[in-house]
């Protein structure tokens, strides 16, 4: 085992030779790094060295430099789709978010206009929010946000910046039913403003006209003529927008001539609306007015028998008049 041992490692092998080797590589060592310092010889060496082992060190990492260039492209590409996917969701969210303060400014407009139209004219007024519409073929009606709890009551009269929108027929706790004006059913008497003359507007089955069938042949009305309510019945007050007079034709009787109006009040586009508590005068002659007589502290009193007689300290005005003018012989 020993002379295996100093054959693999002859040079610290304990004999003359191996340790005249020792010194002979110890020498050589000490002249190169000597000569490394003075001349850089061993530095180019190195660099001459490396121009050609440097290729071999690419080639060797291409795999690993391959695989980091992949995984951040991936990466990249990931961060690059997640970002273009929130700009994405925040330009939707502006969008909404600028859509939705147009309608809030239009409906603040349309706030504006109703309160406008209340003070102008000085009504006694509810403000009340469309909450549904019906728009079909046989009915057109609409449903608001108020009700018997709030004071509503049937017959009252709906308005908006407009005009007249028509009148509730229903009325729940919390919300009312509105027939609107062109409502099959329903009926305003109307006047043009242009003329003053009287007629009534019916609802259709058209959702956005009035019609105006009993129009006399020899009555002048023309396309453009304004409609207000004309306050006949007690119902509508007189003085509101009603519509616009759109065409004029003979009706088919040939009789009369039929009219179509278009409705001031925006029936399908109204978010709020107001409610009239002022109705208009009733028709007919006024009330008679209540009896007057003397205030009740400075009446007599009432007796059974015969009326008190006057006091000693009573004023002229409590001595009936008989007493103190009597008649001359």
């Amino acid at each position: 085992m020993a002379l295996a041992r100093e054959e693999s490692s002859p040079l610290f092998a304990g004999t003359v030779a191996g340790t005249l080797r020792l010194i002979l590589y110890l020498a050589l060592a000490m002249v190169l790094m000597v000569l490394d310092h003075r001349n850089g010889w061993i530095w180019r060496l190195r660099y001459a060295t490396s121009v050609l082992v440097e290729p071999v060190y690419r080639l060797a990492s291409l795999p690993a430099s391959g695989m980091h260039t992949l995984s951040v492209a991936f990466s990249d590409r990931k961060l690059l789709t997640e970002q273009n996917q929130r700009l994405r969701e925040d330009l939707l969210l502006a969008n909404a978010k600028l859509n939705r303060m147009a309608a809030v400014a239009e409906q603040n407009e349309r706030l504006k206009q109703l309160l406008d139209t209340q003070h102008s004219l000085d009504l006694n007024v509810q403000l009340a929010r469309v909450i549904d519409v019906d728009l079909g073929s046989y009915r057109h009606r609409m449903l608001v946000n108020v009700g018997s709890h709030d004071g509503v009551k049937p017959g009252q009269v709906v308005i908006d910046a407009h005009g007249v929108m028509g009148q509730v027929v229903e009325v729940m706790p919390r919300t009312s039913l509105v027939m609107l004006v062109t409502d099959p059913d329903h009926a305003i008497p109307v006047v043009v403003e242009r003329t003053g003359l009287r007629t009534v507007a019916y609802g259709t089955r058209d959702g956005d006209l009035l019609s105006l069938p009993n129009i006399s042949m020899a009555a002048d009305v023309h396309p453009g003529d304004k409609l207000l309510s004309s306050g006949l019945g007690g119902r509508f007050p007189p003085g509101f927008p009603v519509g616009e007079i759109r065409s004029v034709e003979p009706a088919a009787s040939g009789m009369f001539l039929e009219g179509r109006a278009r409705p001031s009040a925006d029936l399908d586009r109204s978010d709020n609306v107001l409610l009239l508590h002022d109705l208009a005068e009733p028709a007919g002659p006024p009330a008679p007015a209540a009896p007057v007589g003397p205030p009740a502290d400075l009446a007599p009193a009432p007796s059974a028998s015969a009326p008190a007689p006057p006091r000693a300290n009573a004023t002229p005005a409590q001595t009936p008049p008989a007493t103190t003018n009597p008649v001359q012989p």
